[in-house]
């Protein structure tokens, strides 16, 4: 895995700040950095060597140099890929995956992307045919970043956007819509970031830039829904075990040292007994504990025994939000799932360069709990009349009221629980009511937005989700539930973090069950078919029963993660006071304070947790904006919490 980065800009010889560029990606690629400038355009390269460690070094050259490539990432069919170029009469002159990469294009252009099995953000310049072109792309599913700026005739690109922000050019100005979509998503659904003009090539497209503009951005791939009611339950429990070890294979490919977030689960399980089915020998895996009740270290044991690897326990420490600048500073955004994979990377790390993770087997096989509250209705949803809804809204905006102004705020959750019922037939809106978004009733917005922010004419976050659901219209809501999820939280949620926290110790993070085969295999099972009664992953619990214990087939989904409403009573509450303070606040003119202090000043208790979570968005948030609107800290290592106390 690596950093890239690069500008286009004319009559300017940019080799000094690519340089710099590519020092804040450090962490990104510390074993080589590299910058070539050509034209008007200066690329730039940090590697970390996993795949011929001698002479993948980047950029890598066509025979006259007329194209040049920088990229991150791994492409597991490389070999094959290779093999076939050299039918074609392609000569190599490495043994890396980048150079098939770009022989491809050479040869077939940008059809060629569709074909890379694997993770992927690059970008080639191309000097053929007497003219200079930059061309940028992203892998499928969105696992590698890419960020981009575009102005003025002035194209920057780069893995983290910290690098794009040391052009002198670029303004430091807060997205409020993206700011939105953090407080309200806890993640941004946009291709926009918290940076106003700075944004995210979006997963499976390309872009094409020709004199410092962007004249095409289009997508490569498009994953197509074709499920298969055909086939009998017998046929998908052979083929489950199948798919996931072709994947696990797939992933090995490394001359570094490989290992596994062992969780507990199901899904990290699986890969550990797939890379056994596979041959792996010396299996290396890794677990975390928070020190609370519903830490897995002893489920992870029993895995780890019964398949006898080399297994290593971090447990973390009772105080973890002193590690928040860091955090945020790698993540480039407030969340609240940062810290363990901070925390687990750089344990895993000091052991093995690459680590195989279970994210993606809960999208593909039914693994989160909101597919138990979809499933029941999945029926009714298509009964509800349409004249229902505007009478539904009315009665869900009263029932706000109500509880708002008579029951304290613990009985928020059951609040939304009936409102998320008067949803029934909007599966959208059902969805995302599920998923804790809370700007359909305007009174929560003023009461936790000043009058001053909402004169910006917030757009609702539900915009941004509408084209997934009406893409998936016609299928069954649990279906439809699939592919938004799959495009929407697993993508600028989980596999962000996953990206950022991994590389934040340099180390790269796969994920076997975004395979492509996998997922379009995963995607082609029928929802009824992929859930027992209401037991979520019953087809895959019972794939998998030949190969895991009995223990780990019938545990509850828990994984790596802090429970918010403990978290909230160690060092939550108290960093929390100390950066949010009046002062702040209201000079700060986003947020209401007095709803920021009813939640601190409650009795804590667990059905809080969501207002926990939004706490500590806010606290990441102004650690953020201090790092990136205000100064320009390069690097966190020695940034202490305290730095950011009012």
């Amino acid at each position: 895995m690596c950093g890239i980065c690069g500008v286009y800009e004319k009559k300017t010889d940019n080799t000094s700040l690519v340089r710099q560029m590519c020092d804040v990606l450090a962490h990104r690629g510390p074993d080589n950095s590299a910058v070539y400038q050509s034209g008007f355009v200066c690329l730039g390269h940090r590697r970390l060597s996993i795949i011929d460690l001698d002479t993948g070094d980047q950029p890598i050259f066509n025979a006259d140099k007329s194209l040049a490539i920088v990229y991150n990432g791994e492409i597991y069919n490389y070999r094959e890929l290779r093999e076939e170029l050299r039918k074609r009469g392609v000569v190599f002159q490495t043994k890396s995956d980048t150079e098939v990469i770009l022989k491809l294009y050479e040869l077939d252009g940008a059809d060629s992307f569709a074909r890379l099995n694997g993770i992927f953000a690059f970008a080639i310049l191309d000097e053929r045919y007497g003219q200079s072109r930059l061309l940028l792309a992203r892998d499928h599913f969105g696992i590698k970043p890419l960020h981009y700026y575009c102005k003025n005739d002035l194209f920057l690109f780069a893995s983290e956007y910290k690098a794009i922000l040391l052009h002198a050019a670029v303004e430091r100005q807060l997205n409020p819509q993206a700011l939105h979509h953090q407080i309200n998503l806890r993640y941004n659904q946009t291709n926009e970031t918290l940076i106003q003009n700075i944004f995210r090539l979006p997963p499976a497209h390309y872009m094409l830039i020709e004199n410092g503009r962007i004249t095409k951005i289009e997508r490569y791939y498009h994953l197509k829904p074709e499920i298969d009611y055909q086939k009998s339950r017998a046929d998908w429990l052979a083929d489950i075990p199948f798919y996931i070890k072709q994947a696990v294979k797939r992933q090995l490919v490394a001359d570094v040292p490989i290992g596994v977030y062992l969780s507990g689960g199901m899904d990290s399980g699986s890969i550990v007994a797939m890379m056994r089915e596979a041959g792996a020998e010396n299996v290396n895996t890794f677990t975390l504990g928070f020190n609370e009740p519903t830490d897995e270290i002893d489920d992870a044991q029993i895995t780890a025994q019964y398949y006898d690897t080399a297994h290593r326990v971090l447990r973390l420490d009772l105080f973890p939000m002193r590690h928040m600048p860091q955090v945020i500073w790698h993540a480039e955004e407030p969340k609240i799932n940062l810290l363990q994979g901070f925390a687990m990377s750089g344990f895993v790390s000091q052991y093995v360069k690459v680590a195989l993770g279970g994210l993606g087997g809960d999208e593909l096989f039914s693994g989160y709990d909101i597919h138990k509250f979809v499933l029941p209705l999945n029926f009714w949803h298509r009964l509800v009349p349409q004249g229902f809804a505007a009478s539904a809204a009315k009665v869900s905006a009263l029932l706000y009221r109500l509880q708002t102004r008579l029951l304290p705020q613990v009985f928020d959750e059951y609040r939304r629980g009936l409102q998320m019922l008067l949803a029934t037939g909007n599966i959208q809106k059902f969805y995302l009511i599920l998923r804790n978004v809370w700007d359909y009733d305007r009174e929560h917005l003023e009461k936790i937005y000043s009058p001053a922010f909402l004169q910006t004419h917030l757009a609702p976050v539900s915009k941004e989700f509408e084209s997934l659901f009406e893409k998936y219209d016609g299928m069954t809501p649990l279906d439809q539930v699939y592919f938004a999820e799959f495009g929407s939280k697993m993508l600028n949620d989980y596999l962000l973090v996953e990206d950022r926290m991994s590389m934040s110790h340099s180390l790269e993070e796969r994920v076997p069950f975004l395979d492509l085969d996998l997922v379009a295999f995963g995607f082609s099972i029928p929802a009824k078919m992929k859930m027992s009664g209401c037991q979520t992953k019953g087809l895959l619990r019972q794939a998998m029963a030949p190969y895991l214990p009995e223990s780990i087939l019938k545990k509850k989904k828990w994984g790596f993660t802090f429970n918010p409403y403990l978290q909230f009573q160690k060092d939550l509450k108290t960093t929390a006071e100390r950066i949010l303070t009046k002062e702040r606040i209201d000079g700060d003119g986003i947020f209401n304070y007095p709803y920021i202090r009813s939640i601190l000043q409650a009795k804590p208790h667990p059905r809080l947790r969501w207002h926990y979570n939004f706490i500590w968005l806010l606290t990441g948030y102004y650690i953020w904006r201090e790092m990136f609107l205000e100064s320009t800290i390069s690097t966190p290592h020695n940034v202490d919490v305290e730095t950011f106390y009012a």
